[in-house]
């Protein structure tokens, strides 16, 4: 492995399997993935559902261990991380966007995006939360809880979340899954904005290759492996 291209990676996936347990047997999710991502630079995956995207997100958030290979992610190798560390390095490396926003129905927005803020011991939680609640245009709905809000407000409150401790890595599973097509557009345009904004590094899992055209590069998964890199879908 080129040590000196590692040094300008965000992200750094090699020859990485993912085995998971079924009922049925062993179930190969990711095989021999190879993936690097330049800091600052935007990445889309696309490919059919059961591909293993979503699996290779949590693999880069630390939310899921390889079988084998190497997942090293804004310099640190993440297999051999417990528990206690790989919640410090998220804290202070990556934010994560889902699909189903994730809020905790009995935080108000302002409580649910301080969270992580609070979790990092940053000073003045609450106002940086209130500062990236303004930054996607929510401020007015600090107070009000998720079930008060609607889908669209819900997910700019977990992308304000996920913004707030200014992370340098920024991972979208399907951000605009759960939204009508004229919301989703606004959310996308949203989060491009904020991450250009910040120069933050954006992987993002999507079906639209419309959407995927934003980034700088598209990637096709199918079958658990991921195809060959290439510029514009």
């Amino acid at each position: 492995m080129d040590q000196t291209s590692t040094n300008h990676s965000a992200i750094l996936l090699n020859d990485v399997q993912l085995t998971l347990t079924s009922p049925a047997g062993p179930v190969q999710v990711l095989s021999g993935v190879d993936l690097d991502v330049t800091r600052g630079e935007t990445v889309s995956i696309i490919g059919p559902s059961g591909a293993g995207k979503t699996s290779m997100l949590m693999l880069i958030a630390g939310l899921e261990s390889p079988t084998s290979g190497i997942v090293r992610v804004a310099g640190r190798d993440l297999p051999g991380l417990n528990e206690d560390q790989l919640a410090a390095f998220r804290s202070a490396h990556v934010g994560v966007v889902f699909q189903a926003f994730h809020l905790v129905p009995t935080m108000t927005a302002l409580e649910n995006v301080a969270l992580p803020l609070e979790f990092a011991g940053t000073d003045t939680p609450h106002e940086r939360a209130l500062a990236a609640l303004d930054a996607v245009g929510l401020a007015d709905r600090a107070s009000h809880y998720p079930s008060q809000l609607s889908g669209g407000e819900q997910q700019r409150v977990a992308i304000a979340r996920a913004f707030a401790p200014r992370p340098p890595i920024l991972l979208a599973d399907e951000p605009t899954g759960n939204l009508d097509e004229e919301t989703g557009t606004r959310i996308m345009d949203l989060l491009f904005s904020l991450r250009q904004d910040t120069g933050s590094t954006l992987v993002l899992v999507t079906h639209d290759r419309e959407l995927a055209r934003r980034s700088d590069r598209t990637l096709t998964m199918h079958a658990g492996r991921l195809g060959t890199t290439g510029g514009k879908a």
